[in-house]
């Protein structure tokens, strides 16, 4: 079956998230993605747990389906030169590592590497970025929260500032590095010359501020916590029904406000000027969630789910997410990929929400074990058994 990225070759040299997440989305667009991994070790998510499944972290699995791993000493003479002879059979180089000068001992530098493979596209992931007063600095993913400003609009108001509990930075900056690298490849169909994508953290967590930002930069409006409220839409947040169990309710016309006024059998909230629209809720909120709850604390939130349903009003139980990862629109979607794995038996993952009608989405290969295809990839790079045997004693590592 024909795939979007059928024939292109990714060499990822790259740990944790950001840049394994973008690499396994390429692999699932179909491009042949060889993960390079140090052979004491390997990527350093196969440590980051528990929980583990047998020898592997869980953490691990979520990023790596679809690739190919071989382990590799690329400091030793022999690494080295294997890394340089797959480079020269690469469409794009994913590296994290956040050193340039690490990067230009190593021969593996955008410059240098550009020169000798003019076509290859180069993307490097670090916490900033190789210019500006904080290039090369190391970064995390909270650095990346907290310095872009989104820690601080986030959490209870009265509360202080909250990091969202998922690497928001990390697959951010994977899922625009991908989009950096696509629109690269199709811009190399025209001019016959690869890229350089200098991607950052704090670059694209910086881009979550969207609408706040707009806000601050065009009318001089900073954001204050809200926690589970929207500043511009009321009532858009959670409730709960009498046996205590919370849904989300989200009114964002007027003509669902008076559909929710019908369905609580509150005409008086219709007819009250303070809740006329949506700017008089606004300024008036914290007089009409109270009394909004009150009706809501009259049914099991179920009830009032089923009416707000039949009412074409917005609305959803808050999930847990074994109760999201087993809802009926998870199954009916296929969003959980199931792949036969070596020492696992099955290897799960959220699938690829990307839907292609003539080339889609396919699930080839489970997270590989630590070197598990070194052997191949050397076959495919035309070294022969005993050039293979020696590679293995000296630079490489095989998988079980």
């Amino acid at each position: 079956m024909s795939m979007v990225l059928d024939g292109i070759r990714v060499v990822e040299l790259a740990e944790a998230l950001a840049g394994p997440y973008c690499a396994m989305l390429l692999g699932d667009l179909g491009a042949d993605v060889i993960k390079v991994e140090r052979n004491a070790g390997g990527d350093q998510t196969r440590g980051w747990g528990p929980p583990f499944v047998g020898t592997e972290s869980a953490y691990y699995l979520a990023t790596n389906r679809n690739k190919r791993s071989i382990a590799l000493n690329y400091d030793h003479l022999l690494g080295g030169e294997i890394l340089q002879r797959l480079l020269s059979t690469a469409d794009v180089f994913i590296c994290n590592q956040p050193s340039m000068i690490s990067l230009q001992r190593r021969g593996i530098d955008p410059q240098t590497l550009r020169e000798k493979y003019p076509r290859l596209i180069y993307c490097s992931v670090s916490g900033y970025g190789f210019t500006g007063p904080k290039a090369e600095q190391p970064g995390y993913d909270i650095l990346a929260q907290a310095e872009a400003g989104v820690m601080s609009f986030t959490g209870e108001p009265g509360g202080g500032p909250m990091r969202f509990p998922i690497a928001i930075a990390d697959v951010t900056t994977g899922m625009y590095s991908t989009m950096g690298i696509l629109g690269a490849l199709f811009g190399r169909e025209r001019t016959g010359k690869g890229e350089y994508l200098d991607m950052a953290l704090f670059d694209s967590q910086l881009t979550w501020l969207a609408n706040v930002g707009s806000s601050y930069l065009n009318a001089g409006v900073s954001p204050q916590r809200w926690g589970n409220a929207h500043p511009n839409i009321v009532p858009y947040q959670m409730f709960r029904g009498n046996d205590a169990r919370y849904f989300v309710v989200g009114v964002g016309t007027q003509e669902q406000w008076r559909r929710l006024v019908g369905i609580l059998g509150a005409e008086e909230l219709g007819n009250d000027a303070r809740f006329t629209n949506n700017a008089g809720r606004i300024q008036n909120r914290e007089h009409l969630i109270p009394i909004l709850q009150r009706h809501f604390g009259s049914l099991p939130s179920d009830a009032w789910l089923s009416k707000l349903k039949g009412a074409d009003i917005p609305a959803a139980p808050i999930q847990t997410v074994g109760e999201a990862l087993s809802d009926s629109q998870t199954l009916a979607r296929g969003l959980v990929v199931e792949l036969e794995h070596p020492t696992l038996r099955v290897a799960r993952s959220i699938a690829n929400p990307m839907r292609f009608s003539e080339q889609p989405i396919v699930y080839r290969l489970p997270p590989p074990l630590l070197g598990e295809h070194s052997k191949s990839v050397l076959r495919d790079l035309g070294y022969s058994e005993s050039e293979i045997s020696t590679a293995l004693k000296e630079a490489c590592r095989a998988g079980a």
